[in-house]
């Protein structure tokens, strides 16, 4: 699955747009970023609520595919132009981290409607 896929199985919109798609291998739903750089992988998306520049930064560092905020969270300017520098797909969802996950993981599998 890529990134350009995402918002056809979670009902999420990019935030902005001329990122190249990634290849998702996973993902990782936390909001502790200590616990996301030890134990997401390269190629996963992270699902979370910590919508600040720090959370670009640890996906950068690890090669994530994208990162999905959660719950609306709103998204500030920092963030945003912190991955497009790094050209992290950034997406914003009002679902919450627990719907994104099981979609994300019946997407994965193969079960996506």
């Amino acid at each position: 699955m890529k990134t350009s896929e995402l918002s056809s199985v979670i009902p999420c919109a990019p935030v902005f747009d001329g990122w190249a798609p990634r290849d998702i291998r996973g993902g990782y739903t936390s909001d502790l970023l200590s616990d996301v750089m030890s134990k997401a992988k390269d190629g996963f998306v992270l699902i979370t609520i910590q919508a600040h520049k720090n959370t670009v930064a640890v996906a950068s560092m690890l090669g994530l595919a994208a990162v999905i905020l959660c719950n609306d969270r709103p998204v500030p300017e920092d963030m945003v132009e912190a991955a497009r520098a790094e050209g992290i797909p950034l997406f914003s969802t009002s679902e919450t981290q627990f719907e994104v996950s099981g979609r994300l993981w019946a997407a994965l599998r193969g079960d996506a409607p």
